[in-house]
């Protein structure tokens, strides 16, 4: 298992409008062959009034998946190359990390 955690920076007042593509993608991603989980940490935080660490505009988003072949394929996936195109200028930066298990 691999997991990808991408932090993602919205660009100022673009927060909600990179949300919402990004829930639209979901099940696209969930259906990937190789996708085991998806998570997005920052509405659990907003559940216990957490403040976030990385602060307003960051969107912290991470996946599992089954090895580096399916991480490779949810990259290159049409949808993902569709969610790029309708958020790219609202991104100020995006991080990538790809940790795998111990």
């Amino acid at each position: 298992m691999i997991t990808s955690s991408a932090v993602i920076t919205a660009k100022p007042g673009k927060c909600e409008a990179i949300l919402q593509r990004l829930r639209a993608n979901v099940p696209a991603v969930q259906a990937e062959k190789g996708c085991l989980r998806v998570r997005r940490r920052r509405r659990r935080r907003e559940r216990v009034a957490v403040p976030d660490p990385l602060g307003p505009g960051h969107l912290p988003r991470h996946r599992e998946v089954d090895g580096m072949e399916a991480l490779k394929a949810h990259a290159a996936a049409p949808h993902m190359a569709a969610y790029g195109a309708k958020t790219r200028e609202m991104i100020a930066s995006r991080v990538i990390h790809i940790l795998s298990p111990a």
